[in-house]
Parts: C-alpha cells; structure tokens; sequence
C-alpha cells in the first residue's frame, strides 16, 4: 500500500469537471484508490464519493492505493492534481 498527501489549488477544488477528470484517471488502474479527508476515505473511482468529500481550494487530502500498480497510480493522481488539470479541462 502506498500513499501520499496533497494539496488541491485549482480553483473549484475537487468538483464536477475535476472530479470527473480525477475518477476517470483513477480508473486506469487496476489498483484500489481512495481518497481521504479529515478521517473519510472514500473510493477514488467513484464521483459520487470524491463529491461527498467536499473538496474545496487549499484542502489536503491523502490518496491510498493498494495493488500491482500502485506506485504509478499514486503518481499520476499527484501529478495530475498539482497541474491542476492541466490539459483537462
């Protein structure tokens, strides 16, 4: 299992498009994915659970990935949330 902290800067935090984005990259990989947030973690790979989060700008959350690829998954999702999306929207 590996995981890692982050801060969301984007503007609108973590919804609608963003999370769409997210979710989608989440599934990519074959490894579980979950977000975490002041003592809720939720499944990475759903938009339903990442909204019920209520990320806004400047909240930390931790992503969790457990699996054969893991290590990238965790990478990919950082990435992609401190490019804020670059390329997404």
């Amino acid at each position: 299992m590996t995981s890692k902290e982050v801060v969301v800067q984007n503007q609108v935090g973590l919804h609608a498009r963003p999370a769409t984005f997210f979710i989608q990259k989440a599934n990519e990989f074959k490894s579980s994915i979950w977000v975490e947030k002041d003592e809720r973690k939720v499944n990475a790979k759903s938009l339903l659970g990442v909204l019920s989060l209520g990320i806004t700008k400047g909240t930390q959350i931790t992503i969790i990935a457990d699996g054969v690829d893991e290590e990238a998954a965790i990478k990919e999702l950082v990435e992609l949330i401190n490019t804020n999306f670059a390329g997404q929207q």
